[in-house]
């Protein structure tokens, strides 16, 4: 059985991965930004998708590559936000600020990814996958 960490932590990598394919599809959010603007985009809001689901499914399995599917996956909103607002910035007379680049303007969508990497990064969920994954 795993720790309470690692259980909220797959939920919230399904609930993102759902979230992160509705952006891909939606091109009004960063990963549709991107999409639209680079022809690699599509390929990059995918695997973006499928490192969120991989993760969570390898994690419930006990595989130490879900653990670093699930650190990347994590992340990924962050470095491919604030890569989109530099875009949009670079392109256009807008200015972001560092908050806006990294959140995106939404808090709340900000809480739960900085509670996933939490979740991940928690010493109780490190030290259960140092000792139990395979």
């Amino acid at each position: 059985m795993q720790p309470q960490t690692l259980q909220i932590a797959a939920m919230l990598l399904y609930l993102n991965g759902f979230f992160a394919l509705i952006s891909v599809i939606d091109k009004t959010d960063y990963l549709g930004h991107l999409r639209g603007r680079f022809s690699f985009g599509l390929v990059v809001g995918l695997v973006v998708v499928a490192l969120h689901a991989l993760s969570g499914i390898f994690m419930a399995n006990d595989l130490k590559l879900g653990y670093k599917f699930a650190v990347t996956a994590a992340f990924s909103p962050f470095v491919l936000r604030y890569w989109a607002f530099s875009d949009l910035e670079r392109i256009s007379s807008f200015k972001f600020s560092f908050y806006d680049k990294l959140s995106g303007g939404s808090t709340l969508s900000l809480i739960f990814e900085v509670a996933l990497c939490a979740l991940i990064l928690h010493p109780q969920s490190r030290s259960h996958q140092k000792i139990w994954y395979h």
